[in-house]
């Protein structure tokens, strides 16, 4: 088979990716073989594969394609988290129009169609990098299917107690619009003032007395409802019981004493505004005290803020400061960086408000105790997942004021007000377009109005390892539910995706929901920072294709850094994998001149050509042996860097540089062991090559396949893709290690290394004989050959004599002395 001299993997991926059938990656349901279903993360259809999800997907695949090779029946499937508000954002901004200028139904199908199209794009993206994904297994989240799953999962909570309706403070986005919860809000440090407000004693004081009060919110006063200090602040002990008068609204509040105030902040009083941040939430439930809302859904005030009503936030604060100036109730202010929490999606500063909302019992104990019965990669994340579960000020907000997103399964009677919820034999339902198959159980109704909010794109998401196992929410065949293998997940999204699959799966099934779970970093852009437009500092993976090529790209992925720690793309790193590439391509190219017709021969036997191998040789398979069991190690334990590390080092170091040097006159046949010589050095390049091509499939898919299909067609065994062979067994990997071997040949590797560095650094020519090379070791029936024919110069082996009553240079090769005889 004619090669080309420089690898081309535009040509070579094209040819593979139309060439392997994908069927060889789909899971068998009637297979007898272990199973191996994974929890691949469903992507949010942008459109946008960007180089952060094509890291996660690259190692995904990495454990797919090592574990089918391994034996397993791999479940590798896809599917896609449509549903949100940036779609609805994206479509507003594409036809030039508001959620609310249409009708639910067109717009949700607006939104449908932008998710397909973006679907398609992404597809497209994981295909080329070489995803071994079983398309067999797709699921969408807006499908019809799903959507029943995710209702189901509703009722059947609601029903066990853990979904419930309250009124209940919540986090809201003004520009979205809805409520959000906790691990939907980010923090980001701005610039703020803190303003030193004057509050007016109404007993216990003299005549104009003030108490001085320090808040980054005057736009809150009229939402105060109290005022606290320290219980052991002594400048505050005489106002505790007492009252202060707000000022502006000019009414009267209560001070407490809790040890939750900072004395240190400001001047050491507060006020508890409803509400301000989550410790004002805290407050208000500790103390009882009454609900004023001065901020409406939309971030205006209300008319419990009178002459500010209709404002917006931010027009409201700068009112409030001028007229508190005008009346000499601010004292000053001082200028800060706030942490400041906003919406993920828009980044807007979000509020507490108070209102009717769907929520899920958080169980704080039992999430915490289901994630230690799981293995982490790196394990130091499961403590993030913890801290994260004790944080939280109240249970999990689900119900969304949105549109395109799976609709909360509920009705109200318009009779009784009472809740009905959706029978299971009803899903999938829209509330707002179908009435209930029964009547009220309370009164007998038979008129309901349909639930207007939508559900949280999580319950849809968190619900991805049960769907993969199958497993039925309806308990129909009393089958309980088994814990997939392995979710891979991005460390970002452990406070939702983690967290809520494994509430979910506690609920819904009462075990955890996947047995390990490994946590990926970020991308970091090749200024360290994280990629984004604003720093003009992003790449897309196309781009490193249109270059380079898919492989190029997932070896980059699998050796820029270890799993868990955020990864540096650099240019540097895809050049440096792109050169490994050329470099197996010689080596590849090198030895078909020499295996084009290997194994072909009449008299050919492998037991013939084990019994009669050269040391040299032995010694390669020995080492071929210790990487087999390295790389398998690094890939049990998702050290993907480790394992192509060892590859990329066993590749060019010891089978290029040292061991082709060494045999190549063997090959040639221009080596005084003639034919039995050669056919030794035949044997091992053979068997190097064929693995090495297995080793390399998890990484670098399309390569291995051109590489393997070179190797098994020099001794004419069916063509089948590297993909469908096995990984080396273990257990005679480990048998066929042979240590005395591998001592002798490492030191003949050793000691051509050193005659080739001794020539370099005088300038003499690699193929220059020397006057002779002796060899000082205890090794008395040391193989010369290979090292006569690598350094072109006599080799004698002089037992352990003392070298240093010879004339010449000594070397000194890990021990051994080698003196080199001019």
């Amino acid at each position: 088979m004619k090669m080309e001299k420089t690898y081309n993997p535009e040509i070579i991926e094209k040819k593979w990716q139309e060439k392997v059938d994908d069927s060889i990656y789909y899971f068998e349901a009637s297979s007898d073989k272990p199973s191996y279903v994974i929890d691949t993360p469903p992507p949010y259809p942008t459109g946008d594969f960007h180089v952060g999800n094509a890291l996660n997907w690259c190692y995904i695949d990495f454990i797919a394609r090592y574990k089918r090779m391994r034996g397993y029946n791999v479940m590798f499937p896809q599917g896609w988290d449509c549903h949100g508000l940036p779609t609805e954002v994206k479509v507003e901004e594409i036809h030039s129009i508001s959620r609310h200028q249409i009708s639910t139904h067109e717009f949700r199908e607006l939104c449908r169609q932008l998710t397909v199209k973006n679907i398609e794009q992404m597809k497209g993206m994981m295909k080329r990098l070489g995803m071994s994904i079983d398309w067999s297994k797709e699921f969408v989240t807006m499908d019809e299917q799903y959507k029943r799953y995710t209702q189901l999962s509703f009722a059947k909570m609601y029903r066990d107690g853990l979904i419930y309706q309250a009124e209940h403070p919540v986090n809201w986005c003004p520009r979205c619009e809805t409520a959000i919860s906790f691990a939907e809000v980010e923090y980001e440090d701005r610039n703020a003032y803190l303003n030193y407000i004057l509050f007016q004693k109404v007993d216990g004081g003299k005549d104009g007395e003030h108490v001085e009060i320090a808040t980054t919110r005057p736009e809150l006063l009229a939402s105060c409802v109290a005022v606290a200090v320290h219980p052991d602040d002594d400048r505050y002990k005489t106002i505790v019981g007492k009252e202060l008068r707000v000022p502006i609204f000019d009414y009267c509040v209560n001070v407490y004493a809790d040890e939750s105030v900072d004395p240190t902040f400001g001047t050491g009083v507060v006020m508890i505004c409803t509400f301000g941040d989550r410790q004002d939430v805290r407050w208000w439930k500790l103390h009882n005290l009454p609900l004023k809302t001065s901020i409406d859904e939309r971030g205006r005030m209300t008319d419990v803020a009178s002459g500010y009503a209709g404002l917006t936030v931010e027009e409201c604060k700068r009112k409030m400061i001028d007229d508190l100036n005008a009346k000499g109730l601010l004292k000053r202010r001082e200028s800060l960086k706030q942490s400041v929490g906003v919406c993920w999606r828009c980044k807007t500063p979000i509020e507490i408000i108070s209102a009717k909302q769907w929520f899920v019992r958080v169980q704080k104990e039992e999430i915490i105790n289901a994630a230690r019965e799981i293995n982490w990669y790196p394990e130091h994340f499961r403590i993030r997942l913890e801290n994260w579960v004790e944080s939280m000020d109240w249970d999990w907000c689900i119900s969304r004021q949105r549109i395109f997103s799976v609709p909360i399964p509920v009705w109200y009677c318009k009779k009784c007000g009472a809740v009905k919820v959706v029978a299971e034999d009803e899903v999938p339902v829209d509330p707002l377009t179908t009435s209930p198959n029964s009547p009220c159980i309370n009164c007998g109704g038979t008129e309901f109005e349909g639930e207007k909010d939508v559900l949280d794109t999580w319950m849809d998401s968190s619900l991805t390892a049960l769907w993969a196992a199958g497993y039925d929410l309806n308990d129909s065949a009393g089958i309980p539910y088994e814990p997939v293998e392995l979710r891979p997940q991005g460390h970002d999204i452990i406070r939702t995706w983690a967290f809520y699959s494994i509430l979910r799966a506690i609920a819904l099934t009462g075990k955890i929901p996947w047995r390990t779970i490994l946590i990926n970093g970020m991308v970091l852009g090749e200024d360290g920072y994280k990629m984004s437009k604003s720093r003009s500092n992003t790449v897309s993976p196309n781009e490193v294709i249109e270059k380079h090529g898919a492989d190029v790209f997932r070896q980059w992925a699998a050796i820029g850094g270890a799993v868990g720690s955020d990864v540096q793309f650099q240019w540097k790193d895809i050049v440096a994998a792109n050169k490994f590439m050329q470099k197996l391509w010689n080596i590849l190219r090198f030895s078909m001149i020499h295996l084009a017709d290997y194994g072909l021969e009449e008299s050919f036997t492998k037991e013939k050509e084990e019994r009669n191998l050269r040391v040299v040789d032995k010694w390669m398979l020995t080492k071929l042996n210790r990487l087999i069991l390295s790389v398998t190690d690094s890939m049990e334990h998702f050290k993907f860097d480790e394992a192509m590390k060892s590859i990329r080092t066993f590749a060019w170091n010891v089978l290029a540089d040292d061991y082709i040097e060494l045999v190549k006159l063997r090959l040639y046949g221009r080596s005084p062991s003639g034919e039995e010589g050669k056919q030794s050095a035949k044997y091992a390049l053979y068997e190097t090559m064929r693995t090495l091509s297995i080793l390399l499939a998890p990484f670098i898919p399309f390569f291995a396949d051109e590489m393997h299909s070179y190797i098994t067609s020099a001794k004419g065994e069916n063509e089948k893709s590297v993909h469908e062979e096995k990984w080396p067994e273990l257990e005679v990997m480990q048998d066929m290690i042979n240590q005395e071997a591998e001592r002798e040949g490492e030191l003949i590797a050793d000691i051509a290394r050193a005659v080739r560095n001794y020539k370099s650094e005088r300038g003499i020519a690699l193929n220059a004989p020397l006057g002779k090379i002796e060899v000082y070791t205890d090794m008395e029936s040391l193989e010369t050959e290979d090292i006569e024919n690598a350094t072109a110069t006599k080799v004698e082996v002089c037992g352990s004599a003392d070298e240093s009553k010879r004339e010449g240079d000594i070397l000194d090769v890990n021990g051994t002395k080698a003196v080199i005889i001019k």
